[in-house]
């Protein structure tokens, strides 16, 4: 059997692939590539501008609604398993993925599958959209001890706030106005930054919670970090003893 490599190809500029996803889909005659039933095919768009032999290849569209549906979820997951094993029988398959692959990917539903069928299938790390968003907003994910957490935009934001660290939320879409609401009543808590379609050309960037709009699209990731005290050292003259004594102004 053929080998099924999950590629990685970065949060949306085509520069952001790395040398051996390029190289990996170059090789593969067979490239997967989701398909939402929106008629977008991002990731295909992404890559094309980078490869464009790409037309050349046999291009396989793997139907992955955007659904909680449980049943409907496994029903896609097992169909598209299918479809790819098929195509294994006789060729190595890679199958296209924003970001990173290990990173909220549904191609990893994929990557069990065919692993169960005793299939091999192999992973190729690419940037994900948080460390790009923080790239181009110009702030740093951690410092020293701080805590980083990785969330789903649609998880509960009053769960999210409640953690310590830099809090990271992705794939914001429908789950913004319930956001912004929340982070306007605790505003003095947090620094936040936004960025929407990172690395694509209609990329947009936010720097506070002021400048947010109204509403926004699926692929918008947002980076809340908590307040830092701002110290700064000064000097306090004791006018009855005549010493100098620090003082933190904050």
């Amino acid at each position: 059997m053929g080998i099924l490599y999950g590629v990685g190809i970065g949060a949306g500029d085509p520069k952001f692939l790395t040398y051996q996803a390029v190289e990996c889909i170059k090789k593969c005659n067979i490239i997967a590539i989701p398909d939402s039933g929106t008629g977008n095919f991002v990731a295909y768009d992404i890559v094309i501008q980078a490869i464009p032999e790409l037309t050349q290849k046999e291009i396989v569209k793997i139907f992955m609604p955007m659904t909680k549906d449980k049943i409907l979820l496994r029903k896609y997951h097992k169909e598209g398993g299918d479809i790819i094993l098929q195509y294994l029988e006789n060729n190595d398959v890679a199958f296209l993925t924003l970001g990173d692959p290990s990173i909220y990917a549904t191609y990893m539903y994929i990557h069990k599958i065919v692993e169960k069928s005793g299939g091999q299938a192999k992973m190729i790390s690419g940037v994900p959209s948080f460390c790009s968003v923080s790239s181009a907003m110009g702030i740093s994910l951690t410092e020293g001890d701080e805590l980083l957490h990785i969330i789903p935009a649609s998880y509960d934001i009053e769960c999210v706030l409640s953690l310590s660290g830099t809090k990271v939320l992705m794939k914001v879409g429908k789950s913004f106005q319930n956001i912004k609401q929340f982070l306007l009543q605790n505003e003095n808590k947090f620094d936040c930054y936004m960025v929407e379609n990172c690395g694509m050309k209609t990329e947009k960037r936010y720097f506070s919670l002021k400048e947010f709009p109204e509403y926004t699209g699926y692929f918008t990731t947002i980076i809340i970090k908590d307040k830092k005290v701002n110290e700064k050292e000064g000097l306090n003259y004791d006018r009855n003893t005549r010493n100098k004594t620090k003082r933190i102004i904050y």
